[in-house]
């Protein structure tokens, strides 16, 4: 997080997470910014998945809400 975007893992927005998460787990090999077609699809479905977990109500198991 700190040298993609220049700021701590927990500043991150879900779009800068999933970007992250996308180009796992070659990050050298794959851009975040910007992000080429294979890595912004990638991202995008990332986040939907975040959202199922959310609403779901399991993301208190990650971050202890």
């Amino acid at each position: 997080a700190q040298i993609r975007f220049g700021k701590p893992a927990s500043e991150l927005s879900t779009r800068e997470a999933a970007l992250l998460a996308a180009v796992l787990p070659s990050p050298n090999n794959w851009r975040v910014d910007p992000p080429g077609n294979y890595v912004s699809g990638r991202a995008g479905t990332i986040q939907q998945r975040m959202r199922v977990v959310q609403s779901d109500g399991l993301d208190a198991c990650v971050f202890g809400d």
